[in-house]
């Protein structure tokens, strides 16, 4: 019998080995992509560093956006990185540090997916713009929400799903169209509603403590319209630069059917 359980701790030890190992190798793996990438930003050769990016990336920032936004980030000044935490879960990956530049330190957060057996970069996120949960800042989030209900607003006002199916993330583009889109909010636009008015209004959004998890945020709330209040729900996933829709819908009716914030 003692014979038998240390045979089983050896191979019990042998599996967490292999697991920490792979571990280690796919970190390391991230760490070099990261590296190569910032690299080549470092020699001012973007079409290199844009090719380390996942399709959906690329597909949303082209090599000139990818190009501004590095320069607004102070980003093309690149000497070295600093990666301080690692983590992988259900096939995402995530370097936490910072890159050093001749301007000092930026601290950054690169997501990673595989694509054709290799990883590559699918966001990159500014630890300065986001809370140390990870959710993105009160102000942002306002940000976020007006500017969905504004595309959304241009949609039902056009009667034409066009504009806003333009602005979701690339995810849910995939599973819909303009034409499903139509179908699914057919009840809101044949009421010929005018919600371009809801760009002057503040959006009272309910606290968030967490990111789900797959990484996204749900915000929910109302605009103070009166007599009916218009409620919202919005998800979102961080793709390529910015936080991107993954999932909308909104009611309009009396405050005293909607419920309360949570506070």
């Amino acid at each position: 019998m003692k014979e038998l359980l240390k045979i089983v701790i050896v191979l019990v030890g042998s599996v967490v080995l292999a697991i920490t190992g792979l571990f280690y190798l796919a970190a390391g793996m991230m760490t070099g992509v990261a590296d190569e990438f910032f690299a080549a930003i470092g020699k001012q050769d973007i079409a290199a560093a844009h090719s380390y990016l996942t399709e959906d990336f690329k597909a949303s920032t082209d090599e000139a956006a990818l190009k501004q936004f590095l320069t607004a980030q102070a980003l093309l000044g690149f000497e070295q990185t600093d990666w301080s935490d690692r983590h992988i879960a259900s096939g995402l990956g995530q370097l936490d540090g910072a890159v050093i530049t001749g301007n000092g330190a930026v601290p950054l957060k690169l997501m990673f997916l595989k694509e054709g057996g290799a990883w590559k970069i699918n966001a990159i996120r500014l630890q300065s713009e986001e809370t140390s949960a990870g959710l993105p800042l009160r102000m942002a989030q306002v940000a976020l929400v007006k500017r969905a209900m504004v595309d959304f607003a241009i949609s039902i006002r056009d009667a034409d799903m066009k504009h806003f199916y333009s602005t979701l993330s690339r995810r849910w583009q995939r599973h819909t169209t303009p034409e499903k889109l139509g179908e699914a909010f057919a009840d809101t636009m044949s009421k010929r509603l005018d919600l371009t008015v809801l760009e002057d209004l503040q959006p009272v959004i309910e606290p968030i403590l967490e990111l789900d998890e797959d990484g996204g945020v749900t915000l929910e709330g109302y605009f103070p319209t009166s007599p009916n209040r218009v409620n919202f729900e919005q998800a979102y996933v961080y793709e390529g630069l910015e936080w991107k829709l993954i999932a909308f819908g909104l009611s309009i009716r009396p405050p005293e059917e909607a419920g309360k914030i949570k506070t």
